[in-house]
């Protein structure tokens, strides 16, 4: 049986057209990715790989513009830069630094406080007297100069060969400075004395210090982000390391620098120094973010093929279901059952083919009892109307009866009052337009608002101010003013016992502005802003109904861009301006 289903179902065009959908579909989407995470990976590496080279070259290139900038400082000592150009070999240095015990034209300690200042990275600058070894220091920490710990001897037997050059010794502590830790590299320059007579050996008279703080590497190396496996060298020519983050002890000799499968090598040179600085950064965490992406790639494949292969059997299954469906239900209305249905699920063409065929046999259902159903509801209406209109008139009939007998009985102003409620009931029983002319809306409010002075013994007097632009046959929101009147009396007049109402209509462009307001108490900030958070927020719970329920009847009837906005002082008053689009 199984067989003979299959056999049936491998017949099916919505089976062939699944399998053609996969042959298409799976090979290019596997070929494709793979040779594209290929040549992504590729590039990747090589573009991470010179970036990071550039990188090492620019820092090359700052820290030899900072190792020149640091040898032009000790020069100092024959420019006197800081104090105005001085020709020092036109000096005695001799006698300068041994007598006088300046350099140049000023004291030696000033002279080595205005170098220690001119850089903020030197953090201690030190003058060895070459005739009697005196030291003179200057420290910013003002930490004293231990002179039995500073290695004067060791770092004077050191330049004595090239006593005209600069040199520079690595990195260490400067523990020869009280309570100091610090990590510095020294440059020292020797103060020949190039007056009198020329020998053939420079008559150094003194030797400077200059102890420069190896965060100074740090700015530079920091641009590199290196991580925890990675290494950095600053070598000189002779392979000492001035500055490693591999916290090398002080004097080492980095003599195994080298590259392997798991580290990428990369050196600059660094002219000053004769040296190189030498960056190894380790492969793997350089591309692990990379790895970890082509191997989510991979997966992404993989799931993308099994969802394909799913998609494939469930879009047939899925196509032929309806169409199967339909065949039958068919069958059913053939029979003459017109009681049958079909799920609509979808909105796709299958959908909209189930729901075209259940409105063709609701139609044939309909067009059935068709006229006896209309003809039940004409009836209904007909009997609905007059209902509507019987009951209106029966009132109307009523107060004018009633209004009649106060007249008889010479009650004039009972009269008059009914007459008035009889004009608003009129007015406001009309279901006929939701608009009304501005004329229309002002004779209701003027019937209300007279019941409100004879109820209230004419305490309150109504003002109307129209401007001579406006058009009393403009329409307006039906029964938008009234609600807004009811509150000025209700709770700005009521309190105070007496006072006024004002309305206001003026055009301004294109907008009709309809202005009421009181002399009552008013309100206070904290309630003003309450009720305009109100109106703005349409879902915030409110006691304020009359105001809320007019601002948007008149924004869903004319536009966001109208409505009412309010403004009220405690004890002055209160105003509400209502916005209508002018219509001609």
């Amino acid at each position: 049986m199984s067989v003979l289903i299959w056999g049936r179902r491998s017949k099916s065009i919505f089976v062939k057209f699944s399998a053609s959908f996969l042959l298409v579909g799976l090979i290019p989407l596997l070929a494709l990715s793979f040779f594209s995470v290929k040549t992504f990976s590729g590039y990747v590496e090589r573009y991470t790989t010179s970036n990071l080279q550039q990188m090492v070259l620019y820092m090359s290139y700052n820290l030899n513009s900072a190792f020149n900038q640091y040898n032009e400082i000790s020069k100092l000592m024959y420019t006197g830069r800081y104090e105005g150009f001085i020709d020092s070999y036109k000096q005695d240095q001799t006698a300068n630094v041994n007598e006088l015990e300046q350099i140049n034209t000023i004291p030696i300690d000033s002279f080595l406080k205005t170098v220690l200042f001119s850089d903020p990275y030197i953090s201690s600058a030190v003058f060895v007297r070459q005739s009697d070894g005196k030291l003179y220091s200057q420290e910013k920490e003002n930490r004293s100069l231990d002179t039995n710990s500073f290695p004067a001897a060791e770092w004077l037997e050191t330049m004595a060969p090239k006593p005209s050059a600069v040199a520079i010794f690595p990195t260490h502590t400067d523990q020869y400075f009280f309570r100091s830790n610090r990590k510095v590299f020294t440059i020292g320059r020797s103060l020949i004395d190039t007056s009198g007579k020329v020998t053939q050996a420079p008559k150094v008279v003194g030797t400077l210090f200059l102890d420069i703080d190896i965060s100074l590497f740090e700015q530079f190396f920091r641009e590199l982000s290196l991580g925890a496996k990675d290494e950095l060298y600053l070598l000189d020519g002779e392979g000492h390391v001035y500055f490693s983050n591999q916290n090398l002890p002080e004097g080492a000799v980095a003599a195994a620098v080298q590259t392997n499968r798991e580290m990428i090598g990369l050196s600059e040179d660094i002219p000053f120094l004769n040296g190189r600085v030498i960056a190894r950064i380790h492969r793997g965490s350089l591309f692990e973010q990379l790895l970890s992406v082509r191997a989510a790639v991979y997966i992404a494949i993989m799931i993308c093929a099994f969802v394909m292969v799913v998609m494939g059997a469930w879009f047939s299954r899925r196509l032929a279901a309806p169409i199967r469906e339909i065949i039958r239900q068919m069958t059913v209305v053939e029979s003459g059952r017109l009681d049958t249905r079909l799920s609509v699920n979808t909105n796709d063409e299958m959908g909209r083919l189930a729901h075209g065929f259940n409105r063709m046999v609701e139609r044939l259902q309909i067009h059935i009892d068709e006229a006896y159903v209309a003809q039940i509801k004409q009836k209904q209406t007909e009997l609905n109307a007059l209902k509507s209109q019987i009951r209106p008139h029966y009132l109307y009939n009523t107060l004018e009866v009633i209004r009649m007998n106060a007249v008889d009985k010479e009650a004039g102003e009972v009269a008059d009052m009914i007459l008035a409620l009889s004009n608003e009931l009129k007015y406001v029983i009309d279901y006929g337009e939701d608009r009304a002319s501005i004329r229309s809306e002002l004779e209701h409010l003027q019937n209300y608002f007279y019941i409100i002075s004879v109820r209230f013994e004419n305490r309150y007097e109504l003002v109307l101010d129209i401007a001579p632009e406006v058009q009393l046959d403009w329409p307006i929101l039906k029964l938008s003013l009234q609600p807004i009147v009811e509150n000025a009396v209700q709770h700005g007049l009521r309190q105070q016992g007496k006072g006024t109402v004002g309305i206001t209509v003026e055009k301004k462009d294109r907008v009709l502005a309809v202005t009421i307001y009181d002399d009552g108490v008013g309100m206070s900030r904290e309630a003003l802003a309450r009720i305009t958070r109100t109106l703005e927020e349409p879902e915030a719970p409110s006691k304020n109904v009359g105001l809320k329920n007019v601002h948007e009847r008149i924004r869903s009837t004319f536009g966001e861009a109208y409505g009412l906005s309010i403004n009220s002082r405690e004890h002055v008053g209160t105003s509400i301006t209502l916005l209508f689009p002018v219509i001609d």
